[in-house]
């Protein structure tokens, strides 16, 4: 792990602190955020953020397998990925992991895997990378298998999702594709065992569920297709409601008081009119949570911009989304804002350009990059000469000045 920074003080800045953009300083020193007389840093021109945390990314697949047959080292996805989410401002990575009857990535071997990977590569890991354990309702038969691989990996995250009815649909007629894993027939049979144990599920579900409240593990459910599908879930303690495929599953959830998670990416690149949930909708409505990168670390950024300059969203409120709200429906008091004795994790963008230029993560630079990484190297304590885009780029927002 990288030596935290030395003390210091990020002047010049616009600061979304206390829920406002806000003109002043704020330092650094051990990995948290302090206060007193530091050596300064010129950051004029600049946001600072707090880090971004992403409760649910499946980028780090196309770092393990970019093509179908052309599967690496976990370990080098793993340090490939780390990178990637630092340079798009996210410092707390949730990465989804499937445990699945599917097989392949998506299989318990390879989940186990991937864990394993991932508990000896967090020692020298850039961002707080963990892992979010995607759980396929119709795995009964691996059920303490799934607890022990929990326990000895120390699994924080557990999702439920059930495709199983969707894939015998596909199969039934003909609409997978022939690259699709469930065409397989290993994977057929695979599908045809879980499905001899539906009567099970509920049960073991249940089983399930009592042990995560034992051991503190926060859980939920993912794709719900309806309202009466999220409040099964909610009710066996499954509050999460993540990526819903319908309206009414995330307005059920909302109703309940439990937080929806919804995709940055669909946000951005809206799935079309047959999807059943628009992004923007909800969050404009106030049912949305927060936004997770779903496959797309850049999409995080991009849903926030779009929310403030098309959907008339405040920067404090779409920046919540992704930083403040995610870590209060993770139980992190520790990140999220910009609060005294909270962890450094900031982003810092360009005002003009709206790009990130570096992302520190507990007080430890993990990104660096630009005009901003001059100036931190020292090279460079004056702001540069004027960017000019070629289309509007800034957004005005309302500053709160303090000494």
């Amino acid at each position: 792990m990288t030596r935290f920074l030395p003390p210091l003080r990020l002047v010049g800045a616009t600061i979304l602190r206390d829920g406002a953009m806000q003109s002043r300083s704020i330092a650094i020193a051990d990995g948290r955020i302090t206060r007193g007389p530091l050596p300064e840093i010129d950051l004029s021109g600049y946001y600072v953020m707090p880090g971004m945390i992403d409760l649910h990314g499946s980028a780090f697949a196309r770092h393990l397998a970019p093509r179908p047959a052309a599967q690496f080292d976990p370990m080098t996805a793993l340090c490939s990925t780390d990178r990637e989410a630092a340079a798009n401002g996210v410092t707390t990575a949730y990465l989804s992991q499937g445990w699945s009857w599917h097989g392949g990535l998506r299989g318990p071997d390879f989940a186990e895997t991937m864990l394993a990977a991932l508990y000896r590569y967090k020692l020298n890991a850039l961002i707080d990378m963990r892992i979010a354990l995607d759980c396929e309702t119709h795995m009964v038969d691996t059920a303490a298998r799934l607890m022990a691989a929990i326990r000895r990996f120390d699994v924080g995250y557990v999702m439920f999702r059930n495709t199983l009815d969707d894939t015998l649909e596909q199969l039934r007629y003909g609409h997978l594709s022939a690259l699709d894993e469930a065409a397989t027939e290993a994977s057929r049979g695979r599908l045809h065992r879980a499905q001899e144990r539906s009567r099970e599920v509920p049960r073991h579900l249940c089983r399930l569920a009592e042990v995560f409240d034992e051991m503190g593990i926060v859980y939920g459910s993912s794709g719900d297709s309806d309202g009466e599908t999220r409040e099964s879930y909610a009710m066996i303690g499954a509050k999460h409601c993540a990526f819903p495929r319908a309206r009414r599953a995330a307005a059920a959830a909302k109703a309940m008081g439990d937080p929806v998670i919804l995709s940055a990416t669909s946000a951005v690149r809206p799935s079309g009119p047959k999807s059943g949930v628009s992004v923007i909708e909800l969050v404009k409505e106030g049912i949305c949570d927060a936004l997770a990168s779903d496959y797309y670390y850049p999409s995080l950024l991009s849903a926030v911009w779009s929310l403030v300059d098309t959907h008339g969203v405040s920067l404090p409120a779409a920046w919540a989304l992704v930083s403040q709200r995610p870590a209060e429906i993770m139980r992190m008091p520790d990140r999220g804002t910009l609060g005294l004795g909270r962890r450094a994790d900031l982003v810092i963008l360009n005002q003009q350009t709206r790009q990130i230029e570096a992302s520190l993560v507990a007080g430890r630079l993990a990104y660096l990059s630009g005009e901003a990484g001059a100036r931190f190297l020292g090279h460079g304590s004056q702001p540069s000469a004027p960017f000019v885009p070629a289309a509007k780029m800034t957004t005005r927002t309302p500053q709160t000045r303090r000494n």
